[in-house]
């Protein structure tokens, strides 16, 4: 690990100009790439204390051994070399978007004597219009399919052409009428090319003005009783709106866009991108990446565009298609170079570009269908990466490393506390049990201890009441002779100690109807949500409980530095660690599960009315009791003789409801606010 003062440039070295920089290590690999505005304010920011530096930031200047700089003349030159270094060197400190498949494009090979239409990957070609992406290679099939009844173009490989023009005989298309046949002379160079260029242009959008000419030569066919050959344009105006049905219409039909949307947590940013054609959606795609470097959501938009146009030239890049640069590029956030991305984007264009937010209308409700791709493709994402086996079992043996256990922690345990300004304080407990999340162990509480808001006394508090019914099961099991420390859990249904425990059996763990008990397995390992605070509250209830064989952590959100009892410092796990992966999401599903527990109780609370004060009134009779006198007002009015006429009410329960109901006072009246009139409940 190098000292970053000792390859730190001396003072008026660094030029005060744009330009792009490069950090290598001590084998003169380079480790990133960067660009700035200035670089002597960019570069000098790296060279600071280290414990001012992001822990990612940190790490790069200690594993870079020596850093250079190129000047160039404007952030647009800076912008494009960036993009090429990172292309060229990799960097391992860079972000990186990983594409998850080689997306397939609808290419015309405009190029050619006889265009001829194709699926495509790969390295955009010149002189080919490209459309897409799509997200599978059938899709397009499907769609050329339907457009080849009324644009015949060529779709054969150079080597079945060359045979068809050998021996004279088109192939099966020529014959059933999907292919023009210029194999065999059928239409000219000219002619077929005049075919590609429709089809080019109805897969570009402009599909108005050819279904219009179509439909006035159907009607003109009908009229002069060509009745066969109005029936052909019939049946091509057909295939044509099924093939545009394939591709909804969502925005004007002039309109060229791509939306990008980003979805993204601590460790990993998904993005999507919607091509938007002619009004239509012509193709998505997406990419993951791991974030090794500290970025936020403008810093990933810029990495994505520099991802996606970074190769294109020209309008749509090759004529057209929903490929290359649209004239509108729709983003989540404005990066902090917008005016030099704009400009650089123009130049790929060949034409102005415009970079914006949308801020209403039918563009932003796009983008939030875009942005919940996004939201989706990432969840799905750490789905498949959580399921892996071989990933799952790295991650466990990483987290018994990096905290010292003797053996991989199978069952984890995670604590969450939440509250909304101190109120409705609740708590949650999830349960991963080789890596995978086990929904029926997850267990919910109240803090009932205290009022208020204290996150380290309600982390206490639940960490006791989680282990003393651990406890308690022990005891019933036969595992445990002494009598729980603090006894029963009030309104938990546990039995206090001092009775005799019960003989062992060998379904001690479990209840009569053959579930799992509650609370009855310990884990290995105790995650709260929180830093040392939290975590020194975590063990010293276990301490309290005689518990010391259970490990305890906990996961700071800020930058998910793992904190252990008694540790002044943190412990650091690599940003690419399976392990942290595992801890985070441990510590989110915790937080989840919690944060909807208490937004249900706030909800609830909410709802509450006068009757729910009453004691032992239900709500088939609290309905009853509404029902029959209309509103609380008339029932706080009504008399005990009145209230028992209701059906399922005795006097009894009569007296206490309106015992209830005088004790809360009567509502201040509701007055409508712009007539000033007192409105009667």
């Amino acid at each position: 690990m190098a000292d970053p003062s000792s390859y730190r440039p001396k003072p008026g070295e660094i030029p005060d100009e744009p330009g792009v920089y490069r950090f290598r290590d001590q084998h003169g690999r380079v480790v990133y790439v960067g660009k700035a505005k200035s670089l002597r304010q960019r570069l000098s920011s790296y060279f600071q204390d280290l414990t001012h530096l992001h822990p990612r930031t940190a790490t790069m200047v200690t594993t870079a051994a020596s850093v250079e700089w190129t000047v160039v003349t404007t952030e647009v030159e800076a912008l494009q070399l960036e993009y090429t270094w990172i292309k060229e060197y990799d960097p391992r400190f860079n972000v990186k978007y990983r594409d998850d498949k080689s997306y397939p494009y609808l290419a015309v090979t405009m190029n050619e004597e006889f265009p001829r239409a194709q699926v495509m990957r790969g390295t955009k070609r010149k002189g080919v219009r490209y459309f897409g992406p799509y997200g599978h290679a059938w899709a397009i099939r499907e769609t050329v399919d339907l457009l080849l009844r009324v644009f015949p173009v060529r779709t054969c490989s150079a080597g079945v052409f060359k045979r068809a023009h050998q021996i004279g005989r088109p192939c099966l298309l020529g014959y059933i009428d999907k292919c023009s046949a210029p194999c065999v002379g059928r239409v000219t160079p000219e002619e077929h090319r005049e075919l590609a260029e429709g089809f080019c242009d109805f897969m570009a959008g402009r599909t108005g003005a050819y279904l219009r000419r179509l439909e006035s030569g159907m009607h003109e066919a009908s009229e002069a009783m060509e009745y066969e050959r109005a029936g052909r344009l019939r049946d091509d105006i057909e295939a044509l709106r099924r093939a545009m049905e394939k591709n909804a219409v969502v925005l004007a039909d002039a309109t060229d866009a791509d939306l990008i949307a980003v979805a993204e947590d601590e460790l990993e940013a998904a993005v999507q991108i919607f091509h938007v054609r002619g009004g239509r959606v012509r193709g998505q795609r997406g990419w993951v990446t791991d974030k090794v470097e500290h970025v936020a959501t403008p810093q990933l938009v810029e990495h994505a565009l520099q991802q996606l146009y970074g190769d294109e030239w020209g309008d749509g890049a090759t004529g057209g298609g929903s490929g290359g640069v649209p004239r509108e590029v729709l983003v989540p956030a404005l990066p902090e170079a917008a005016d030099a991305l704009t400009d650089w984007l123009g130049e790929r264009r060949g034409s102005r570009v415009s970079l914006r937010v949308p801020q209403r209308g039918d563009k932003k409700d796009l983008m939030a269908t875009v942005q919940r791709n996004a939201q989706q493709a990432l969840a799905l994402h750490k789905t498949k990466r959580a399921s892996d086996l071989t990933t799952r079992s790295r991650a466990l043996e990483e987290i018994a490393e990096a905290l010292d256990l003797d053996s991989a922690p199978l069952r984890i345990e995670c604590f969450d506390i939440s509250h909304l300004q101190g109120e409705d304080v609740v708590a949650s407990m999830v349960v991963f049990e080789d890596g995978l999340a086990r929904k029926s162990e997850y267990r919910r509480f109240q803090i009932k201890s205290f009022a208020g808001q204290d996150d380290v006394r309600s982390m206490h508090e639940v960490i006791s009441r989680r282990f003393r019914r651990y406890l308690r099961e022990k005891e019933k099991s036969g595992g445990w002779v002494e009598e729980s420390p603090e006894g029963p859990e009030p309104g938990e249904n546990g039995q206090g100690g001092g009775e005799e425990p019960a003989a062992p059996r060998p379904d001690a763990h479990r209840e009569e109807d053959g579930r799992p008990k509650r609370f009855a397995y310990p884990p290995q390992l105790v995650v709260v949500d929180g830093g040392a605070p939290q975590v020194a509250a975590a063990r010293r209830a276990m301490d309290e409980l005689g518990i010391d064989d259970v490990a305890v952590c906990g996961l700071a959100k800020r930058l998910e530095e793992v904190w252990l009892p008694g540790d002044s410092d943190p412990v650091i796990l690599p940003r690419s660690s399976e392990g942290l992966y595992l801890l985070q999401r441990v510590r989110d599903e915790a937080h989840r599960f919690a944060l909807r527990y208490q937004r249900g109780k706030r909800a609830q609370s909410m709802k509450k009315g006068p009757l729910d004060a009453v004691p032992g009134l239900g709500e088939t009779r609290k309905k009853a009791l509404l029902k029959h006198f209309g509103s609380v007002k008339r029932l706080r009015a009504a008399s005990v003789e009145e209230i028992c006429e209701v059906p399922g009410i005795g006097r009894k329960t009569a007296e206490t409801v309106l015992a209830a109901l005088t004790e809360r006072g009567p509502a201040a009246p509701a007055v409508n606010t712009a007539t000033g009139e007192i409105i009667d409940d």
